[in-house]
Parts: structure tokens; sequence; C-alpha cells
């Protein structure tokens, strides 16, 4: 774990690289692949912070620090992304988020977990209903693109109004499974709870707030960086703002918790593992993307819920395999290495698609 950290707070190196780079006029490339770096340890660092903060404050307050922090950096990331017109990079993201964490980051995790350990077990009804609550989110996503293809007449106003009642709809849901894991049942997660307890005290309440408000700001900046070479860098090297948003923003995003969720599993913790791996993707699908639809109010370009086919089914296919995979409560390296292939696959087909 300590090596960990020191690889973290070695990218740090990265944020004032990509500042000297940005007044000394670098090319794009540049810009994009530097900022993407920086980013990375400034969204573990945002993590860090507000885990610190929500294990003083209870698991009510710490559960809304979460939802609030938990994914800052891909909040910021689309904020820009939305401000540049950019809409299909964050619907791609988001995507890239969700199949990123079900198959790359479970995956990588379950499959270096299974050779520390021959079998690892989990509670198998808290990861049910994690199963369940994406499925219902991919049900959520599926509906608006159905109503625009069932009814190629339909105004984009319906279109717009259907995905604004759904997301409104979603993040009830969310906040309902929140109640489940923080309250009502929150002794099946009683694992998660003692792995928080063992890190307070770490740091200060003076010195995580900081770190937060630091990471943030810092993540703003480089995300601005970020976003304005995205269509540069499409041009020089080829690439579709599709596959960029799939797996390049959906990584740097999501880097701190490939990190914990391989950790977790390393230390036969699979439970720990499944809640980061899954929680996160759930995050994405339940809250970070009805919160971006509405984001999206505020530009010129609104958003819907609407994604393309491709990525619809991308996700679909993603929830299924892990649903099949956590159904029996355990787990083993070869099923790690199928989700991995899984994704291999899957991030071959964004980067063909034209």
């Amino acid at each position: 774990m300590k090596s960990i950290e020191k690889i973290f707070a070695l990218f740090l190196f990265f944020v004032p690289v990509t500042v000297i780079a940005v007044f000394a006029h670098a090319s794009s490339p540049w810009l994009f692949f530097l900022s993407a770096i920086a980013i990375v340890p400034l969204a573990k660092y945002i993590g860090q912070a507000t885990e610190e903060l929500a294990a003083r404050t209870g698991a009510a307050w710490g559960g809304l620090l979460n939802v609030t922090f938990g994914n800052a950096t891909e909040l910021i990331i689309s904020a820009f992304a939305l401000r540049a017109g950019l809409i299909e990079v964050v619907k791609a993201s988001l995507t890239g988020s969700i199949i990123g964490n079900l198959l790359l980051v479970l995956g990588t995790a379950i499959f270096v977990g299974g050779f520390r350990h021959k079998k690892q077990e989990f509670n198998k009804t808290g990861a049910s209903a994690a199963g369940s609550t994406l499925f219902l989110a991919v049900t959520a996503l599926v509906l608006p693109a159905l109503l625009a293809s069932a009814a190629p007449g339909t105004g984009s106003s319906a279109v717009e109004t259907m995905s604004q009642l759904t997301a409104i709809c979603m993040i009830i849901m969310y906040g309902a499974s929140l109640l489940f894991s923080l309250h009502t049942h929150k002794h099946l997660y009683a694992e998660e709870g003692r792995a928080v307890e063992q890190s307070e005290g770490a740091w200060s309440t003076r010195k995580s707030i900081a770190v937060l408000l630091f990471s943030t700001l810092a993540v703003a900046w480089m995300s601005d960086i970020l976003v304005g070479a995205i269509d540069p860098i499409a041009r020089s090297f080829g690439w579709t703002e599709l596959f960029i948003g799939v797996v390049f923003v959906a990584i740097i995003g999501n880097a701190a918790e490939h990190a914990s969720a391989i950790t977790m599993a390393i230390k036969d913790k699979m439970s720990l593992a499944l809640q980061i791996s899954i929680g996160s993707a759930t995050q994405i699908a339940m809250f970070v993307a009805p919160v971006l639809v509405f984001v999206s109010l505020l530009f010129q370009n609104q958003m819907t819920l609407v994604f393309n086919t491709f990525e619809l089914m991308s996700i679909l296919l993603s929830v299924v395999i892990v649903n099949l995979v956590i159904q029996d409560g355990e787990t083993n390296w070869l099923e790690g290495a199928q989700l991995l292939i899984a994704y291999v696959i899957m991030a071959t087909a964004f980067f063909l698609h034209p």
C-alpha cells in the first residue's frame, strides 16, 4: 500500500509540468497526455480526503460526502466537456466508466486476488443488491433511446423531457440504495465499515479539507486543459471522440478506484473490492449521468440520456457478465481473466468503430 502511495505522490510532478507546458505553448498531444497523467494523482487525493472526512462524520454524512465528491473528477471533466459542446465525449466517458469499473477494475482485482488466494468469498446478498441496482440503471438508460428510435417523429423536447424525468427517478433510486447500504441493511457492509474505521486519524480534518479543496481546483484546471486538447488529438491520431471518451477519459477518472480495488483484493477483502468497483459503476449510472443532464441545462447544447446502440449494448453486456460472476458469492482468477478479455474485446470494438 505504501508503494502505491509513493507512486501517486510522484505523479503529482506532472501538475506543474503541465502548467509549464501550457505557458510554453506545447502541442495538443503533449497537453492531452500530460494533463491526463496529472489528473490521476489528484483524483486519488480527492478520494482519500473524502474518505478521511467520511470516517469522522458517521455513515449517513459519510455516504453523502462520497456521493458528492466520490466521482468529482468525472463530474468536473464532463462539465468542461459539456461547456465545450463535446456531448458525445461525455456520454462515451460515462459508458467507459461503467464498463471500465465492471470489467477492467473488477476483472483485474479478481485476477490478481485469485493468484494470491485460490478462492475469494464475499457477501452474496450485498453484491446481488448492487447488481440488481445496476440492471435497473441499464433499463433507465435504454428507455430514452428506445423512445427516440421507436418513434422517429418524436420531437427533441419530448426526448429531453423523458431524459430529465428518468434522471430524477435514477437519483431517487440511488438515494434509496444509499439508505439500504448505510442504514436499513448496513450489517451487510460490515467489512467495508471496518475498513473505513482503520483509516481514521490518518489525516486531520483541516488537512483533509485543504487537500480536498486544492485537489478539486487543480482537477478543474487540468480538466480544462485536457478537454481543450481532445479535438486536436483526435485529428492528429485519427481517433474518434467515442474511443477517446470510452477508454482514455474513463480510465483517467477512475485510476484511484483501480488501485484501491486491486489492493483490497490482494488483502483478500473481496467484498470491499466489489463495493469499490460495482459501487463506482452504480454511482456513474445512477448519479453522475443524471446530474450531468441537469448541468447541461446551463450550456447551449443540452445532454440527453439517449446513448447510441453500441454504447448501450456494451453497458448491458457488462452488467450481465458481472451479475453472472457474482451470483455464487465467490470468485477465482479465471473469472477475472474472463472480465478482462471482455473489456479488451469491447475496447477494440470502440477503437474500430467509425
